[in-house]
Parts: C-alpha cells; sequence; structure tokens
C-alpha cells in the first residue's frame, strides 16, 4: 500500500508514503484522519516520503473537499522526502493556502521534522 498511517502519541500522525500513491488509497487515508479528527480534535501530519515514486497520472486528484471541509482541522505538516519532491508536495499539500504551517524537511531529517511537529504552537515558524 502507498500510503499507510500511524499515530505517533498524542494528536500527531506520521503517514508513510511510498510507490506510486493512487487516489483511491489518499481517499481512504483522508476518511481515516477524519474519524481522528472526529475523536481527538485537530490533528498534526508528518509525512514521509520513501520510495515515493509520485502520483497516479490517470488519477483525477482535481477534488479540494478534504482540504475545503477539514483543512482547518489540521494544526500542521511536515513533509519528509528527497529534495526532489519538495515542490510538488508543497503544491500537493495547499501549503500556500492552509492557515497551519506546512515545512518540508530533506529525507535525513526525521527527527527535526517530528520535533517540529510536536513543538507547541507559539514555538512553531
Amino acid at each position: 500500500m502507498p500510503i499507510a498511517m500511524h499515530h505517533e502519541g498524542a494528536n500527531v500522525f506520521r503517514l508513510q508514503m511510498s510507490g506510486t500513491l493512487r487516489k483511491a488509497d489518499l481517499d481512504r487515508c483522508q476518511d481515516a484522519l477524519i474519524g481522528e479528527m472526529d475523536r481527538l480534535g485537530p490533528l498534526r501530519l508528518l509525512f514521509v516520503l520513501q520510495g515515493f515514486e509520485g502520483w497516479e497520472p490517470k488519477d483525477d486528484w482535481s477534488d479540494l473537499s478534504f482540504y475545503v471541509n477539514h483543512g482547518d482541522r489540521i494544526e500542521r505538516i511536515a513533509l519528509v522526502g528527497d529534495e526532489r519532491w519538495r515542490a510538488e508536495t508543497l503544491m500537493f499539500a495547499v501549503a500556500d493556502l492552509r492557515k497551519a504551517p506546512v515545512e518540508f524537511f530533506p529525507a535525513h531529517a526525521v527527527e527535526d521534522a517530528r520535533a517540529w511537529i510536536a513543538a507547541p504552537a507559539s514555538t512553531v515558524s
């Protein structure tokens, strides 16, 4: 499966992404995240791209309903991966439109991303 969700504690979830992501896999993950938001409140998401090959080009990625309906229930997003994915993942995360901070970290900086995602809101830049 190209995306797997792991609860790291409190309201932090790690989403491990590998291979080619399909829209159906993302939809299942988003449904699970909605359930966790209903249970825990606002979430913090740590995306780790390991062996990630991109998005299935035949799928329709234009649906922004998760962002529109639940985007304000995400406190911050950390993206960790190969530098070649920086621009595309920030765009995919709708980083420029979100109220919540979104940061990209290089593949070797998972612990830095984890520390940033867990930091109190007042210390996040």
